[in-house]
């Protein structure tokens, strides 16, 4: 199948095109969002996508604006399947129902829990031992849509979110795979999700990454450290200084750090930490 087109952005996306390239899937246009400035020195750098895109040789878009004169350049394109894969943009309504079968997404939780932009992340901090997987067939309204299909995960007690979004994200291509021929075919009939039972998460801060190791329970500081372990990390200050937690363990219903890595110096134990502090 090569009559369709891929929306994407981040790893997550290309590394869902390899999934569906090792199927024998390949889309005859990739969507992808502009080249930014990245790292310190801000060099402009082409997204994930597009990387993949140029290696194998596949036609590729990077519209600054979802527009008239885009869909216009849109309908001049002959597909009938949109699969979108943590694009970046809302996509306009007109230009979602354009092909014939409509535009698909992969969502990286158990629908209708967990809409929006850190599902992967909420379901740690949350301390759920399970998510997963769907496939939903998009709307104009955030995660909305009625279900493909569906995969429940385990959450291990000590996965953080890198390892489960890399389980999630072959979970999800793989099921992806299985399901575009029975949906293309009319053999899947997406059902509608329950309103009632639904959750939104928003996009991660910063911010969110400061703890208080006094008032904080011991399995909410672990969780968070699971949930954060990528971007932003946990941390606190110390004398206006920012400490980084980056290796913790959750023992006997206790948050034990391990190693931090203070502002400005390299990564120490917390033994080492406690005793430069104590001594001054």
């Amino acid at each position: 199948m090569q009559n369709f087109v891929f929306w994407g952005t981040p790893d997550v996306a290309s590394e869902t095109l390899e999934i569906l390239k090792q199927a024998g899937f390949l889309p005859s246009l990739i969507i992808t969002s502009l080249d930014k400035p990245q790292g310190r020195k801000m060099l402009i750098t082409p997204p994930p996508v597009k990387v993949w895109a140029t290696l194998n040789k596949i036609p590729y878009l990077q519209p600054e604006k979802l527009n008239e004169d885009f869909f216009n350049q849109l309908q001049a394109t002959s597909y009938k399947l949109s699969v979108v894969v943590a694009y970046g943009k809302i996509i306009p309504e007109k230009i979602l129902n354009m092909p014939e079968f409509g535009s698909i997404n992969i969502h990286y939780s158990l629908l209708p829990k967990y809409r929006g932009a850190s599902p992967v992340e909420s379901a740690i901090l949350n301390g759920d031992v399970e998510t997963g997987v769907t496939i939903q067939k998009m709307e104009f309204k955030m995660d909305s849509g009625p279900i493909i299909a569906q995969e429940k995960v385990k959450i291990s007690p000590d996965e953080k979110a890198p390892e489960l979004r890399k389980r999630l994200i072959k979970q999800g291509g793989e099921i992806l795979v299985k399901i575009l021929p029975e949906f293309i075919s009319g053999k899947i009939k997406p059902i509608p999700q329950d309103e009632s039972l639904a959750s939104v998460c928003g996009k991660i801060k910063k911010e969110d990454g400061l703890i208080n190791l006094g008032a904080e329970l011991p399995n909410v500081l672990y969780n968070k450290f699971r949930a954060y372990a990528t971007w932003p990390r946990i941390f606190f200050f110390k004398d206006g200084k920012r400490i980084i937690i980056t290796n913790a363990e959750l023992i006997d219903n206790k948050f034990v750090i391990k190693k931090v890595l203070p502002e400005g110096r390299k990564e120490i134990t917390w033994e080492e930490f406690k005793k430069t502090n104590t001594s001054k």
